[in-house]
């Protein structure tokens, strides 16, 4: 169950334990309101759902008759009363009721136990058929037609409030169906990537044993109903059996052909028909099954499961030690750039993604003799932090840092991808590589992206620079594989395993078909990306145990009497705009408000632009001074988080008078060759009580582990 849920924010918090826990309670609930209600067990689920009431009173019984050859099936509806000794459920025939319940005395006990079976014959024209002749009270022959039509009125059935018995050698109460068996993977291809071939087998089976071609053949010319094979009786629908089979059949074909890729065997197993795969439409589960080959198998067992595999060890060259959990996250690095294909490393922020990437780039230096460069590409912001964290803990590693802040622009336009030959590591940002033309030509062993979700938007001028790099294998670091939608994963896949998705419109429309599927809605996704995306959560305990809790903590502060003037003046502007515009135009009017409301919310100095920002008039800074005080007084540290970058200098000078000196800030307009200074002065320097922020140069990536209290000042949207 906690694996069935869809791709979504806060996903990866529900575990067994979660959803334990929430049965419980809906258990403690439900006693408490028994209790509240005060009416028996049966009272009080009858007040609930009348069908609660009555389900397991009438039964429906499907039993094989083997000795009539015209009618092999007999059907007998029976009520139960009572149990056993042995607390089994005694079944009288229906026709007893009427004896059972007869006069006007239980007349209403009667159409109570026949009320389940009358709103079941309202959605089955044959039931109705039966109950209006009365033979529904009768035992009745009948044929494999007539049986395999009460079988696909069952759920309906079932809902009205009637159990379904079935012949005891019938699994999950269902004949037997034929499936058509695809085995993918059976076999090391000849070459790795998503472009490896595999190989491809089908046969069809019954029950897990493969019948024969005259069997088949068999099965084929039978028309819709329930047959005999081998002593079973099978379900046969002729049109979805053939077509599955001719779906099979041709990429078996094509498979022997031409081969069939990494990526549509991937597609094939999570049974994601992705449109433009020459593999696209899903195949019917109902009556096929794609499972992988004893090579694949083995492959995606290790993919999930990477503390399984062979210990890849970076050496003395690494100058740490690696927690069990990284340790399996580099041999999980490891053995996907042996397949050749591309790693989504998406653990929680603070669990090491740039140790992990570090250690697997000493393993490859140590062993790869004719090597390429790698090339990192990250934001601005943590260039620094990339080049402090390799001299800590990998300084054998030969690094570059191609960006203005780590070298004058005269130096930087002498590289090139041959002077860069003998390097280990290029680093450079997002921004200066769409700038750097040398960047996208040359052949690099590895591209790793720190904070891949720079990247979600496809349309983006530095997506498109960063999926023209030419690299054997392709790395992504972020902790938010998905940030705002499902689109943000196909365009983080299209770089690391470009075509797995299918192109962004194709992955729009398999999504919106997934999104219809009655259960488990997103699992052929799920099951697609799950071998390529390694994730681990510090609320984990088995991960790491020796991290404290996180507390979080909402503050209400209200506005002041000219905060609450200014918004109300706000909505009263924006409903007499939207009055006379419509379309794009009304939705610019309202963003523009929504930012303006947000801005008030601040402190109205921010709105009005005076720039007074007295206290008073902020119901925000009254309340951040309240907290400001208690974390001074405790000699701790804060940082303070803000969307707006003219936000941060009142901050900084409002906060140096609460902790009586002065802090640090950092914006977009700080320079990056300053940041790591302003980042090592915070944790190092215990005379620096606060760092303020903004959200977009220092929401990500930044080690700031001074700080015992983190405080965001606004939020990206307005609560009310």
């Amino acid at each position: 169950m906690a694996a069935a849920v869809p791709p979504m924010t806060g996903a990866e918090y529900l575990t067994t334990s979660v959803l334990a826990n929430l049965w419980q309670g809906m258990d403690a609930a439900f006693d408490a309101e028994l209790v509240q209600a005060k009416l028996s067990l049966q009272e009080f689920l009858k007040s609930r759902h009348p069908a609660w009431n009555l389900v397991g009173r009438v039964h429906f019984n499907l039993a094989e008759n083997r000795k009539d050859d015209e009618a092999p099936f007999a059907f007998l509806a029976t009520y139960t009363t009572r149990l056993s000794a042995e607390a089994k459920a005694q079944h009288l025939p229906l026709g007893k009721a009427l004896q059972e319940y007869s006069g006007a005395r239980n007349r209403q006990r009667l159409l109570s136990l026949l009320m389940p079976v009358q709103r079941a014959a309202e959605r089955s024209p044959w039931l109705k058929t039966l109950v209006n002749a009365g033979d529904i009270f009768h035992p009745l022959r009948w044929s494999p037609q007539q049986a395999l039509q009460f079988l696909k009125d069952v759920p309906a059935i079932e809902s009205a409030g009637v159990v379904v018995r079935m012949p005891a050698s019938w699994r999950m109460n269902h004949p037997a169906r034929p499936q058509v068996k695809a085995t993918v993977g059976g076999n090391a291809p000849s070459q790795l990537g998503m472009d490896a071939l595999l190989d491809f087998r089908m046969e069809v089976t019954l029950e897990g044993e493969s019948l024969s071609k005259a069997e088949i053949k068999r099965l084929l010319a039978h028309s819709d109903g329930l047959t005999l094979i081998r002593g079973k009786w099978v379900e046969v629908d002729h049109e979805r059996l053939h077509r599955t089979l001719e779906q099979f059949e041709a990429i078996e074909r094509r498979a022997a052909a031409e081969g069939l890729s990494f990526g549509e065997a991937m597609r094939l197993l999570a049974g994601a028909g992705i449109a433009g795969d020459k593999t696209a439409a899903p195949a019917d589960i109902d009556w096929s099954q794609t499972v992988a080959g004893p090579w694949l198998a083995e492959t995606l067992a290790t993919l999930r499961h990477p503390d399984w595999l062979m210990r890849v060890d970076p050496g003395q060259y690494f100058q740490g030690t690696l927690r069990p959990y990284q340790q399996s996250g580099v041999q999980w690095l490891y053995l996907l750039t042996q397949l050749k294909l591309g790693a989504c490393l998406a653990d929680d922020m603070g669990l090491g993604k740039t140790i992990q990437v570090l250690s697997l780039l000493l393993v490859i230096k140590n062993e790869d003799m004719a090597r390429k460069p790698c090339l990192l590409v990250a934001p601005a912001s943590l260039l620094a932090n990339w080049a402090a964290e390799i001299s800590r803990f990998a300084p054998s590693l030969k690094t570059v840092v191609v960006h203005p802040s780590a070298a004058p622009s005269e130096k930087l336009n002498t590289y090139s991808a041959d002077r860069c030959a003998d390097v280990d590591l290029v680093i450079t940002s997002y921004g200066f590589l769409t700038r750097t033309p040398w960047l996208e030509t040359t052949s690099w062993r590895f591209v790793v992206l720190d904070e891949a979700q720079a990247i979600k938007n496809p349309g983006a001028k530095q997506t498109k620079s960063v999926k023209r790099l030419k690299a054997e294998m392709r790395i992504a670091l972020t902790g938010t594989p998905i940030e705002n939608r499902l689109g943000d994963l196909w365009s983080i896949f299209d770089f690391i395993n470009p075509g797995l998705l299918g192109s962004s419109k194709e992955f729009s429309a398999f999504v919106k078909r997934l999104s219809d599927r009655p259960h488990n809605p997103y699992g052929p996704l799920r099951e697609l990306v799950r071998p390529y995306v390694l994730r681990r959560l510090k609320t984990d305990k088995s991960i790491i145990a020796d991290l404290p809790d996180k507390t979080e903590v909402k503050t209400f502060c209200p506005l002041s009497r000219k905060q609450a003037a200014l918004y109300q003046q706000a909505v009263a502007e924006l409903a007499g705009h939207l009055e006379d515009v419509d379309g794009i135009k009304r939705r610019g009017i309202v963003l523009a408000f929504l930012m303006r409301l947000k801005q008030i919310c601040n402190h109205p100095s921010q709105w009005l632009g005076d720039g007074a920002w007295n206290e008073e008039d902020s119901g925000k800074l009254v309340r951040l001074r309240d907290i400001a005080e208690v974390v001074a007084a405790r000699q701790e540290k804060a940082l303070i988080f803000t969307q707006f970058k003219e936000t941060t200098a009142p901050l900084v000078a409002f906060l140096g008078s609460v902790f009586g000196r002065p802090g640090l800030v950092l914006h977009g307009e700080t320079e990056v060759k300053k940041r790591k200074g302003l980042v090592r002065q915070f944790q190092e320097d215990e005379d620096v009580p606060f760092f303020v922020l903004s959200v977009k140069a220092g929401g990500t990536g930044l080690n700031l582990t001074a700080a015992s209290h983190v405080i965001h000042f606004d939020r990206w949207w307005n609560p009310a």
